[in-house]
């Protein structure tokens, strides 16, 4: 079992180095613009329950939700990935819009993360989770370093129920995103990948139950446009 979860480990991290180049665009263009709204929404639960908190952002890819949560005014940001190619582009980022004082970003595994207990007021992850080899261990340790009162927070695809729109939604992530993403990324097996990992994530009800399996009470859910994303809380 330890090698198998190596082994996505290992295959996650080539994977995202390989399309780290062309991550931001297709990210952007293939949900039109909305996980920029969906990213505000998240950040607005952390600055209406904290002041001045103590941020890690895990699976921060290139960044875009440590730097959205400078909306919560944090005393600081860190955030960690597996992938060095996406932490390149996401420090680029970074210095560019004169942040490298307030957001760190460093390699480091989301099943060990390197902080110790109570170190953070929020341990945030978007459209990470389902990549972790193993989803409650990951949670579990974001839960861990978040001190007591402070707040787990995740933002990820949900699959919604109602007609038309999760008809809609199977035909755009199984047959129109896989395609685009070949045909702008090069890689054939990554945009494959993606979509899967959304369909295969334990989403709505059975993810709540991974947050409380992880040590995290008041857990609540938010979906966003029509259930296509969810903003999922816990407090520890």
């Amino acid at each position: 079992m330890d090698n198998l979860k190596s082994d996505k480990k290992a295959s996650v991290a080539t994977m995202f180095n390989s399309i780290a180049h062309s991550y931001d665009f297709l990210n952007h263009f293939l949900s039109f613009g909305i996980d920029r709204m969906w990213r505000k929404k998240a950040i607005r639960i952390i600055s209406g329950s904290y002041k001045n908190p103590k941020i890690l952002d895990v699976a921060t890819g290139t960044a875009d939700l440590s730097i959205a949560a400078m909306r919560a005014d944090p005393v600081s940001i860190t955030g960690i990935d597996i992938s060095e190619k996406m932490l390149e582009i996401g420090r680029d980022k970074i210095k560019r819009k004169g942040l490298s004082d307030r957001i760190q970003l460093i390699n480091a595994d989301s099943e060990n993360i390197p902080f110790e207990d109570n170190s953070f007021d929020v341990a945030i992850v978007a459209f990470g989770v389902r990549n972790f080899p193993d989803p409650l261990k990951g949670l579990s340790e974001m839960t861990r370093v978040v001190r007591a009162g402070g707040m787990v927070m995740v933002l990820e695809f949900s699959k919604p129920s109602r007609f038309p729109v999760r008809h809609l939604y199977y035909l755009y992530f199984l047959r129109i995103l896989p395609l685009i993403g070949r045909i702008f990324s090069g890689n054939r097996e990554a945009y494959r990948y993606l979509p899967e990992s959304v369909m295969q994530f334990p989403d709505n009800e059975k993810f709540m139950n991974l947050m409380n399996q992880a040590g995290l009470s008041q857990v609540r859910q938010k979906r966003l446009t029509s259930g296509v994303a969810s903003i999922y809380t816990g407090l520890k």
